[in-house]
């Protein structure tokens, strides 16, 4: 099936919430559709602006008119282009109330308005008529995004206070909250349109600062002494070398966090997935133990 959003890219268009097509009128001088070849036709339209455009020739009988805008101006073009496929009837947003007439879909562009839109044509129709703008879903999916708190990750082990030996296990922790795993929801809304999207974070990936990097599914598992020498079981590391890099002689590291956002929008049947990244540095001392050895 066909949705608005993947129905709007058959035509070639951009969809972008709250475009409007300036209406074209089929009355006046210069209105109507003018006969042309065996492929087009043109539609003479007036919108105050002298626009004049274009659709493709098979939607039908109309009224024999002029070349072009009143006075032969050469404002700029509107191009109607016939989707192919057509969207079946009964299960698309754009066939709404037009499902038992004779008639097609077209995607609408004019060179002086940004993004396209959707209308329905009768066969019989002289120009076709623009009732309501066009929403893209995904548009208001990333405004209900902006408007939530994504943070990065916390990062509670390594600690900036610690000290590490080469070869010993790390542990690494972010500790879980709404505002840095989720899940967060959020809406946003346009004409009677409304997409609610829901984040959370699905992965943390450790860039450890040595040249290695971890992905973890989730925040880690805290470390307790009874785990002794073992390895994390979903969120480790062993470092090989020590930290004697830079003044400090700490590793530098940042701990990265993708969130996967779901949305919906019932009222277009349509739903999609955005990704998001937050990132949160860190810094780890590493040491080797020196061990002497003391004769008896």
């Amino acid at each position: 099936m066909l949705t608005p959003r993947t129905a709007a890219a058959a035509a070639g268009g951009v969809l972008l919430a709250a475009v409007l097509v300036p209406a074209a009128h089929a009355d006046g001088p210069g209105g109507g559709i003018c006969r042309g070849g065996s492929m087009y036709v043109s539609v003479c339209a007036e919108d105050g602006s002298s626009a004049s455009g274009t659709v493709p020739a098979g939607t039908g009988g109309g009224k024999a008119g002029g070349g072009g805008a009143k006075g032969g101006s050469s404002g700029p073009t509107c191009t109607y282009t016939r989707l192919e496929p057509q969207p079946p009837r009964g299960e698309n947003y754009y066939w709404r109330g037009h499902e038992r007439e004779a008639g097609a879909l077209y995607g609408v562009t004019c060179p002086d308005s940004e993004g396209s839109r959707i209308v329905f044509v009768p066969d019989a129709a002289d120009v076709p008529a623009p009732d309501e703008p066009v929403i893209d879903p995904e548009v208001l999916a990333r405004r209900a995004v902006a408007s939530m708190r994504l943070d990065g990750p916390v990062v509670a082990s390594p600690r900036a206070a610690g000290t590490y030996v080469i070869g010993m296990p790390m542990w690494m922790r972010a500790e879980p909250s709404p505002s840095t795993f989720g899940p967060v929801s959020a809406s946003a809304s346009a004409g009677a349109v409304t997409v609610t999207a829901t984040a959370k974070v699905t992965s943390v990936r450790w860039d450890m600062g040595d040249g290695t990097t971890v992905t973890c599914a989730g925040p880690g598992t805290p470390y307790t002494p009874d785990r002794g020498k073992s390895m994390s079981p979903d969120c480790g590391h062993r470092y090989e070398r020590v930290s004697d890099v830079g003044p400090d002689e700490r590793y530098k590291g940042k701990a990265t966090s993708t969130w996967t956002v779901e949305w919906e929008a019932p009222a277009l049947g349509d739903s999609g997935t955005l990704t998001e990244t937050r990132a949160t540095p860190f810094t780890v001392r590493v040491v080797e133990v020196q061990v002497v050895n003391v004769a008896p």
